[in-house]
C-alpha cells in the first residue's frame, strides 16, 4: 500500500512539473483559446491520477461565459471546473506560495487576491473587469475559504462588483463529491488544519471520487447591488446542493 501511494505521489509530482514546463515554455507561443485547451487537458489528466472522474450533473443548464461563482470544498475544485470548462481563477494570495502549485497557477493566469489589502482588492477588481470585458470565463469562490460538504459559508459580495462593472452575467455552479454509491465523499474536504500533502494522501488513499458539476441558470444583471447578486447566487447553489442530497436519502 505504501509503495503504491509513493508511486501515485511521484506521478503527481511529475505531472505538476510537466504543467510548469508547459506554462513556461509553450504558453508564450499560444493564443488564449489554445492555452485554455491545454489547461483543460492537463487538469483532466491530473484528476485521473487522483481517481477523480468529472461529470456534468443531470439538469445542468447551458453555461455562459462571464463571472462564475461556485461553492468551495477542496483545492481540486479548480481542476474539476477546468476539466470541463477551462477558465481563469481568482485565488487568495496564500496559494501563490504553495510549492509547485503556486508557480503553476501564476503561469496559468490565476488572479491573486490579498483580501486584507484594499489597494490590492482594487487592483484585482480592475484585472477581473478587464478579463470579463474580453469575454473570458473567470471563476471565483465567494466563500473565501473551503467548507465541508453540506455546510456552505456566506458569500462575500466584493467580487460580484466585477460582474456589475463589466456588465456580464453571473453563472452559479454547484460542486459535489460523491462515492460510487452516491454518498458524499469526505476525503476531498480541505478544511481545518489539514495540509495540502495530507489532503493529497487522503484522496489518493480513499475510494474513487465522482465530482458532479451542476451549472445553474445564469443570473441576469438586472441590479447594481452586489450583495443582492451574492445572495441570489448563494441561494441558487445552496438549494441545489440540498435538493440533490435529499434526493439521495
Amino acid at each position: 500500500m505504501r509503495c503504491w501511494l509513493a508511486v501515485r505521489l511521484m506521478l503527481v509530482l511529475l505531472h505538476l512539473l510537466k504543467g510548469l514546463c508547459i506554462c513556461t515554455l509553450v504558453f508564450p507561443w499560444l493564443g488564449p483559446e489554445r492555452r485554455l485547451d491545454r489547461v483543460g487537458r492537463w487538469s483532466a489528466q491530473l484528476l485521473r491520477i487522483f481517481r477523480v472522474s468529472v461529470e456534468l450533473a443531470p439538469g445542468s443548464c447551458v453555461a455562459a461565459n462571464g463571472l462564475w461563482v461556485a461553492n468551495h470544498i477542496s483545492w481540486i475544485d479548480v481542476f474539476v471546473i477546468n476539466a470541463l470548462f477551462p477558465a481563469r481563477f481568482v485565488a487568495k494570495s496564500d496559494v501563490k506560495r504553495w510549492p509547485l502549485i503556486g508557480a503553476l497557477c501564476t503561469r496559468a493566469g490565476t488572479i491573486f487576491l490579498a483580501r486584507a489589502n484594499r489597494r490590492d482588492l482594487r487592483r484585482t477588481m480592475d484585472l477581473l473587469i478587464a478579463a470579463l470585458h474580453t469575454g473570458e470565463r473567470v471563476v471565483v469562490f465567494p466563500e473565501g475559504t473551503s467548507a465541508a460538504q453540506g455546510a456552505m459559508l456566506p458569500f462575500r459580495a466584493n467580487l460580484f462588483e466585477a460582474a456589475i462593472g463589466a456588465r456580464v452575467t453571473v453563472q452559479p455552479v454547484a460542486i459535489r463529491y460523491v462515492d460510487a454509491e452516491g454518498r458524499l465523499h469526505d476525503a476531498v474536504e480541505y478544511i481545518g488544519s489539514i495540509t495540502l500533502l495530507e489532503s493529497m494522501v487522503a484522496i489518493l488513499s480513499g475510494k474513487p471520487v465522482r465530482a458532479l458539476l451542476h451549472t445553474l441558470p445564469a443570473l441576469p444583471l438586472d441590479t447594481s447591488d452586489r450583495r443582492h447578486l451574492a445572495q441570489q447566487a448563494h441561494c441558487a447553489i445552496d438549494c441545489t446542493l440540498k435538493r440533490d442530497m435529499e434526493s439521495k436519502c
